[in-house]
């Protein structure tokens, strides 16, 4: 059953609007029309061939950044009903999150980090804000989807400020810098990097961490990677596997990581839940701006529950994204992207036409021009990589 809305909860009604003005919906609000806008956008489509940790043609039942999102949307949706939050926006963001991310997974990411260095590095959040400001080209009007600014926020803050009040950047950007999509961009139009997101943001971000841990398990057991019974490591995990023997004495190794899949998530879903209200209580929020200037996030695991969490992680990490099989897929993955990165810096004329300069290739920096070859790369599909490796290359790996 829905919470009734809470008081913190992001209100359609008082949106603080869109960049360029546009006349208001008949039918849907707001934040209904920036999910719908997403869910019919080029990139979100181009999540279904593009990687989680398995290439795409590696198996049809292995999950991909279109399912990713996906299960991501359910349970922020699940977690937002629960805590009286607006739904609409909340799936917005969780069906947002993953839309900058080029192919080839973190493999990818890696890689084009390493191409730009010497222009920013890449960050995917900042390419999903490039996408849904810039790169998206399906409105006579605006470039980019024309989101709402707290859509714009949730995306590039669901992980928290970016930077102090002074403008300093702070947590993981305090050695690097603001990713340079990002800075340019709330230059003009300023989306408040010192503070929290709303609640519907912070969801969607947890939202994140559970669907990773409970679907990498699932394809990690379906790729044989690991069994059930090497996740009695970990206590969490342990325990859910004793019950489902107890209740279920005969069942299928199978059947018996579908049930630990689905108990975990449950399990997480009521221990944010729980951990929120808690917080809530405490914290007395009166509006969504008492929740983005508290001093911490509000949507969160318990101590102990993130430190189960956290073992859940460090078991796919070594069992799973460091296990010999994926680590050289990925490694030649990120060798396509670096081949196909030097190809069109050396050779622009292997570009599409509709990627070349307007005014021809002495009219941009060198770095406008890696930026630009970086933005391709990054809304390639796996398979498109490969397709255009092919095309320009004497040989390609095959990714199995």
């Amino acid at each position: 059953m829905a919470a009734p809305r809470s008081v913190y909860a992001c209100d359609p009604e008082r949106s603080r609007g869109r960049l360029l003005a546009e006349p208001p919906s008949k039918t849907r609000s707001p934040f209904r029309r920036d999910c719908d806008r997403v869910i019919h956008s080029t990139a979100f489509r181009r999540l279904k061939y593009k990687t989680q940790v398995f290439v795409f043609h590696e198996g049809d039942h292995y999950r991909t950044r279109l399912t990713h999102t996906l299960e991501v949307a359910q349970i922020a949706r699940a977690l937002a009903r629960q805590l009286g939050l607006d739904e609409d926006l909340t799936e917005t963001l969780a069906l947002a999150h993953d839309l900058g991310h080029p192919p080839f997974g973190h493999a990818g990411e890696r890689a084009l980090d390493s191409c730009l260095q010497a222009h920013g590095g890449f960050d995917h959040n900042a390419q999903t804000l490039r996408v849904v400001t810039l790169l998206e080209h399906r409105y006579p009007g605006f470039d980019g989807l024309n989101l709402t600014w707290e859509s714009l926020e949730g995306i590039v803050k669901h992980n928290g400020p970016l930077t102090e009040r002074n403008g300093a950047a702070a947590g993981r950007y305090r050695g690097h810098g603001i990713p340079a999509g990002i800075s340019e961009y709330v230059g003009t139009h300023d989306l408040e990097l010192w503070s929290f997101a709303s609640l519907e943001a912070q969801v969607a971000a947890i939202a994140d961490d559970i669907a990773y841990d409970a679907h990498d398990i699932d394809d990690g057991l379906r790729a044989g990677l690991f069994r059930v019974d090497d996740l009695k490591v970990m206590p969490l995990t342990a325990e859910m596997i004793g019950e489902i023997a107890r209740h279920y004495p005969e069942l299928d190794d199978d059947r018996r990581g579908a049930e630990l899949v689905r108990e975990l998530i449950s399990y997480l879903i009521g221990a944010v839940v729980s951990e929120t209200r808690r917080r809530l209580d405490l914290a007395r929020p009166e509006s969504v701006d008492d929740v983005r200037n508290h001093r911490e996030v509000l949507i969160a695991f318990s101590a102990d529950v993130a430190q189960a969490e956290a073992d859940i992680k460090s078991f796919l990490k070594l069992r799973m994204y460091r296990h010999p099989r994926v680590m050289r897929v990925m490694g030649e993955a990120e060798q396509i992207l670096f081949d196909l990165f030097a190809r069109y810096q050396r050779r622009p004329g292997d570009l599409p036409a509709e990627w070349l300069p307007p005014d021809g290739p002495g009219s941009e920096t060198e770095t406008d021009r890696a930026r630009r070859i970086g933005n391709f790369i990054a809304g390639m599909t796996d398979r498109f990589a490969l397709t255009e490796h092919q095309r320009l290359f004497d040989s390609t790996p095959d990714l199995r």
